[in-house]
């Protein structure tokens, strides 16, 4: 008889614990309502931004998670990353990264980066140090050097400044759904969790965030 209240009671806690991980997520808690909003440009589905950096060891170990959760929203979000620039408008890895974008690149080497920065310990940070590494790994230094210095990099450069207020974005990673709700591990998770735990509860809000987007 007492085995069987044992099993009730570690079912009860197990139903217990699932519905406080389902539990809709709430407003001042486990996100930031971003007021104004910023306008999205994802027509039918849900935009999804992630706030960045490279040198960020946060953002690197929340990298491969990230890139599983947007696999699993599949066609409902539209994905896009921004580079927060650090160190002001003339941030070397917040212009590569617009470079590598407006070349269609980041994915060559989006993930060498990561690891190169935060398990190479390579202390590359200028301009010349970050292309020669980049041209090392995949991309023609020709093409490179023509988008690094076209206008649209340049001009968007200029404005990221500009981007980073709108969205009221203060640190790495920070992720926005529907240009209107903010979350972050640091926001989801709560004092004394391993940086695990506030990933994966981030990852939930964003889950419940982009239902809630796509129902309006």
């Amino acid at each position: 008889m007492r085995f069987l209240r044992l099993i009730l009671a570690a079912v009860t806690l197990s139903f217990a614990a699932a519905g406080a991980s389902a539990a809709e997520p709430k407003e001042g808690v486990d996100y930031k309502l971003l007021t104004p909003a910023v306008p999205t440009k994802a027509d039918k589905k849900v935009e999804v931004v992630e706030f960045f950096m490279y040198t960020c060891p946060h953002c690197n170990a929340m990298d491969p998670l990230l890139h599983e959760w947007v696999k699993k929203q599949g066609d409902k979000i539209v994905f896009r990353r921004v580079h927060f620039p650090q160190s002001g408008p003339n941030d070397p890895f917040a212009h590569a990264y617009l470079t590598l974008e407006a070349m269609n690149q980041v994915d060559t080497v989006h993930d060498k980066l990561f690891r190169a920065l935060h398990v190479e310990r390579n202390r590359m940070r200028t301009d010349e140090q970050i292309t020669e590494f980049i041209t090392k790994n995949g991309v023609d230094k020709a093409k490179y050097m023509e988008f690094f210095n076209s206008f649209g990099v340049q001009t968007k450069m200029k404005q990221a400044g500009t981007v980073i207020s709108a969205y009221k974005v203060e640190s790495a990673p920070t992720i926005v759904v529907d240009g209107r709700y903010v979350t972050s591990p640091s926001i989801a998770g709560r004092p004394g969790e391993s940086e695990q735990v506030a990933m994966q509860k981030a990852l939930a809000v964003m889950d419940a965030l982009v239902a809630k987007a796509a129902k309006k």
